[in-house]
């Protein structure tokens, strides 16, 4: 159903309802998605109320995190708390935002936000605006306002590997020459990572690129050859520096190393062992105390696991768990290919950031610098992580 276009005499008295429904149907959207009427889906609620919890569960847990070392630093208590609840409001509208616009008109800007978001990658190296922080010359500005041009880049690499396997997708003779612009997206998205030598930004934008691929119809036997070589050029670049070699694979003797490269690890299985089955108390652990470095940033989940105990550090997965089964229906249920492919990268963009960033802190895996999406301290990854569910929610509201 589409709706006439008045004049110009008559466009003064339209309602802003009115003025939008117009502008769609001159674009030609509003052909493509109907705004859904129906009652949103289990997976719409469901998505909306595990965000929702996790935002505010991170809040808690970061305002717990970072009082001790903010009052030992001769700062407020609450200095941490209050940017990231700065950035949890920014973040909602963002949300908001990316919920209420109509998601397929990002195919046609696709191109530039990955353009833009691509140039923004080399602002942390320009004299006197970019930061390294741990040995990562990821940064733009410097202190707590900091900002990482890499988080705006995964979603924006989603959005245009999404635009570009969801084009065309029936035809199978132009699956090769789709396939050769995302492996060409993902070389220079991973490569950037690289130059700034944030491997495990690289690794998640691995991790995107080939779950997108997945859910357009890539068959199996190529995905597994694409991430082999892609864990062959991992382990090049690791093994390039031995200091990098050394912290990469500290956690297989995390013993052996607890008094250098594996001391945080080392410090967080001590704190994720004093949490027992219920936990210390909220506010009340001691890892937090200058033993666990980064507690409230990269190694919250072991705050967690100390105050909450295995209850508290088992919501946690659950809830991470949960959002991946309403993710996963949202990418079933969507209404056109496009919309599929944005709700299944999301997914597994965060699903396997939450196992990496666990993984390091418990010892399974390598520590890698991922935030713990939703709940970790940081204003960068909290707004793009904010602004992505909000696409997911997009998705899901207006399934079949």
């Amino acid at each position: 159903m589409s709706t006439a276009i008045p004049d110009r005499s008559q466009a003064s008295f339209l309602t802003v309802a009115q003025r939008r429904r117009a502008t769609l149907d001159r674009s030609g959207v509003s052909n493509k998605r109907q705004m859904a009427t129906q009652t949103p889906t289990v997976a719409f609620y469901g998505l909306l109320i595990v965000s929702a919890l996790l935002v505010m569960f991170g809040l808690v847990m970061v305002l717990s995190a970072s009082s001790v070392t903010m009052l030992h630093s001769g700062k407020s208590a609450f200095a941490v708390f209050y940017r990231q609840l700065a950035w949890a409001g920014i973040g909602s509208l963002l949300m908001w935002a990316a919920y209420s616009f109509p998601y397929q008109m990002l195919k046609k800007y696709a191109a530039f936000i990955f353009g833009a978001s691509f140039f923004a990658m080399l602002l942390p190296f320009v004299p006197g605006l970019g930061t390294s922080v741990n040995g990562a010359r990821a940064w733009v500005g410097e202190g707590a306002w900091r900002f990482q041009p890499s988080e705006l880049l995964k979603l924006a690499t989603l959005i245009y590997v999404a635009r570009i396997l969801s084009k065309n997708r029936r035809d199978v003779s132009d699956m090769a020459t789709r396939l050769g612009k995302v492996a060409f997206v993902l070389i220079l998205a991973g490569g950037m990572c690289m130059a700034q030598k944030d491997l495990g930004s690289a690794i998640i934008f691995g991790a995107i690129v080939l779950s997108i691929a997945f859910v357009a119809g890539t068959s199996l036997r190529l995905l597994t050859v694409v991430s082999a070589l892609g864990l062959g050029v991992v382990a090049f670049f690791v093994n390039l520096e031995t200091y990098r070699r050394e912290r990469f694979t500290a956690f297989f003797n995390i013993e052996a190393n607890k008094g250098h490269w594996g001391y945080q690890v080392y410090q967080s299985m001590i704190s994720i062992a004093n949490g027992g089955f219920t936990g210390v108390g909220v506010g009340d652990g001691s890892g937090k105390w200058g033993y666990v470095p980064l507690a409230h940033s990269d190694f919250i989940f072991a705050v967690i696991a100390e105050e909450l105990g295995f209850v508290g550090a088992v919501s946690v997965l659950g809830l991470f768990f949960l959002f991946i089964v309403f993710g996963i229906q949202a990418a079933l249920g969507a209404r056109d290919a496009f919309g599929a492919l944005i709700a299944g990268g999301i997914t597994a963009w965060f699903g396997v950031q939450a196992i990496v960033n666990i993984g390091g802190v418990t010892g399974v895996m390598p520590v890698t610098g991922l935030t713990l999406p939703f709940i970790s301290y940081g204003g960068s990854s909290l707004l793009v992580t904010m602004a992505a569910t909000g696409l997911l929610l997009n998705v899901a509201r207006h399934m079949k």
